[in-house]
């Protein structure tokens, strides 16, 4: 390196760090004579006071005026103080000795409603609600709460026009007392005006069908956000947007500037321009003025606006279950095939024991979130344990979804399968109506520290309408999520199924009752605890039923153990003599793709010491 240049960087150098402010430093504060919220505000305040940024007489006032400001926001108006520095020239710790002095009192409250709110609830409930009475010491802060209340109440209930006529907190130290006034003049409520649409591909009273509000009811913020909600769930769009139109029908009755000429665009020296006419109003506009009146009761309009979804969707899932190995799902799903909103949702599921194809196309009615007429259709190939068979079948129903979260559906299904159970073959074709409720609650889906899940179902076949078999089938799952701080957590489930025939062998496999597995008895393979015949076959049950109790404990971070024990089985005559119970331990670890559980279970009805049991994804 030259060695002229080597110096000036050395210059440099010491020229930068020369220049270089100090470390600052916050100064620490002591406090006597004064404690809870106002030694708490205090210090603050003070929070940050850098002493190298003041002389020290400067500091000394700066430390006075802040802890001032602090105490009048709990009424203290006349406090004194001593100040003391450790060091006076170089300060890093101060003590204040603090005598806070008579407080200030409420002498009068007076607060009022004019216009529509003053016969509104809310308002009068806020109002109601000040926590402070006269002769009670003075805080700053209720009152500010209750101006913000106040004018939110107005903005969220469509009080556009509201304005504070009064709002004065009037302080008199020298006699220790405060007088609060606050008046809110609301004006007229507004009302719910037309919905206007933009850029919808559904009919129109499809979509307004939605709307939680008819045109002329007073307007609530809750409800535009509600319909913006709503429209959401359709799974209709890509972007939606409600919002309201307050500046909507005001016209410009202001003409645009008339035009100055030819002649009097030149540039001529010596002349005096023409000076250029303001905008005017037209005789039309002025007679439109002089008749125009507020309307009896304001209005605002709400404008929508909506892109199309992608018409074509699609998703690709990979899993692995030790009930069936590796799996893979593959869904095509279109939100909307034509104007009315119809759905058709397809999807392929492929693992070793199972493939299936199955779609549904949906119908929504008056309200698409809650009320379709579904048609459903499947084919499912299965190859488990002793069981053989091939399923065709299709299903139309109507869905009812309740506001308790329960949902219902009816249908009529048509079933034909082909198949070998055991030693058993058969071919049946099976049409029978049935109702199905569920409800799926749950917080934090992935991995819910509160949740449930239920499900039940009932059919009936009859060789009456050409139906192969003649059965009554009900069916009832239900399992719960709780927890108990934030390192325990409890799940628990629990299940009962009963086929009421007198000709068991029309009914295929797919309505007959298995259990074992990884959700329903560990420690025992899938499906495979059943009755069975003289081979030692499986042949499927009329009853069934499982429970099982869950305790996990947070290790650490996102990893969890659990320990379980279950118990079930699949059998012919209700109540069985014995159930089939494993237990074990697991660990769960709330991976970025979901749950992911290990358990190692031991059953304690089974010549295997134990079996492993492996799952991707939440339990619900």
């Amino acid at each position: 390196m030259d060695k002229r240049l080597a110096n000036r960087l050395a210059v440099a150098s010491l020229s930068i760090g020369l220049a270089a402010p100090g470390a600052a430093h916050a100064l620490d504060a002591s406090l006597e004579g004064i404690e809870g919220d106002p030694a708490d505000n205090l210090e603050t305040y003070l929070d940050g006071l850098d002493a190298d940024d003041y002389s020290p007489q400067r500091l000394e006032a700066e430390v006075r005026r802040l802890a001032a400001e602090s105490l009048r926001v709990y009424g203290y108006y006349e406090p004194t103080f001593e100040v003391r520095f450790d060091d006076p020239d170089a300060p890093e710790e101060v003590t204040i000795r603090v005598d806070p002095g008579e407080p200030v009192r409420i002498e009068r409250l007076d607060f009022d409603l004019a216009g529509g709110a003053a016969e509104d609830a809310p308002f009068r409930d806020a109002i109601d609600a000040y926590p402070q009475q006269e002769g009670e010491v003075l805080l700053h802060a209720p009152f500010d709460a209750l101006r913000s209340q106040l004018s939110g109440l107005a903005l969220e209930r469509g009080y556009f026009d509201w304005r504070f006529t009064e709002r004065r907190m009037e302080i008199r130290p020298w006699a220790h007392s405060a007088r609060l006034s606050l008046a809110l003049d609301s004006g007229e409520r507004y009302r719910f005006g037309p919905v206007h649409f933009q850029g919808q591909h559904i009919e129109t009273e499809r979509l307004q069908a939605l709307a939680p509000f008819h045109e002329g009811k007073p307007y609530l913020a809750a409800n535009v956000a509600t319909f913006n909600q709503r429209l959401g769930q359709t799974e209709w769009f890509g972007s939606v947007s409600v919002r309201p139109l307050l500046d909507a029908g005001i016209g410009q009755l202001a003409l645009p500037p008339a035009p100055i000429g030819f002649l009097n665009e030149l540039d001529v020296e010596g002349l005096t321009a023409t000076a250029v006419p303001e905008p005017r109003l037209s005789a039309t506009a002025l007679a439109a003025v002089a008749t125009l009146e507020a309307p009896a009761v304001p209005e605002v309009p709400i404008e929508v606006s909506v892109t199309p979804a992608d018409r074509h969707q699609f998703e690709v899932g990979l899993g692995f279950a030790t009930d069936v190995g590796p799996r893979l799902r593959f869904s095509w799903d279109q939100p909307w095939v034509n104007r009315y909103g119809h759905s058709l949702k397809h999807d392929l599921y492929l693992s070793g024991p199972e493939q299936q194809f199955s779609g549904v196309y949906d119908m929504p009615l008056d309200d698409p979130r809650r009320d379709s007429y579904r048609l459903q259709y499947g084919l499912l190939n299965k190859d488990n344990e002793d069981t053989e068979t091939l399923e065709a079948s299709v299903e139309f129903g109507r869905r009812w979804q309740f506001d308790n979260a329960w949902e219902q559906i009816v249908y009529l299904r048509t079933t034909y399968e082909d198949f070998t159970q055991a030693d058993e073959s058969n071919q049946v074709l099976l049409v029978y109506p049935g109702v199905r409720w569920t409800r799926t609650r749950s917080r934090n889906p992935t991995f819910p520290r509160w949740g449930d899940r239920q499900q039940i179902s009932v059919q009936y076949s009859s060789e009456a309408w050409g139906s192969d078999a003649e059965f009554l089938r009900m069916d009832a799952d239900s399992q719960w999520i709780r927890s108990l701080g934030d390192d325990y957590r409890f799940v628990g489930r629990i299940g009962a199924g009963s086929i009421v025939t007198d000709d068991f062998t029309n009914v295929p496999p797919s309505l007959r009752f298995f259990a074992g597995g990884d959700s329903s008895v560990r420690g025992y393979g899938y499906e495979s605890l059943a009755p069975k015949n003289a081979d030692g076959e499986l042949v499927g049950g009329e009853q069934r039923l499982v429970g099982s109790v869950e305790a996990q404990r947070r290790l650490t971070g996102a990893w969890w153990l659990a320990s379980f024990v279950d118990t079930g089985d699949a059998f012919t005559d209700w109540w069985p003599e014995e159930l089939n119970t494993s237990a074990g331990l697991g660990v769960r670890w709330i991976s970025p793709v979901g749950p992911i559980r290990f358990d190692v279970a031991h059953p304690f009805d089974s010549d295997d010491s134990y079996r492993i049991h492996f799952a991707i994804g939440p339990e619900f």
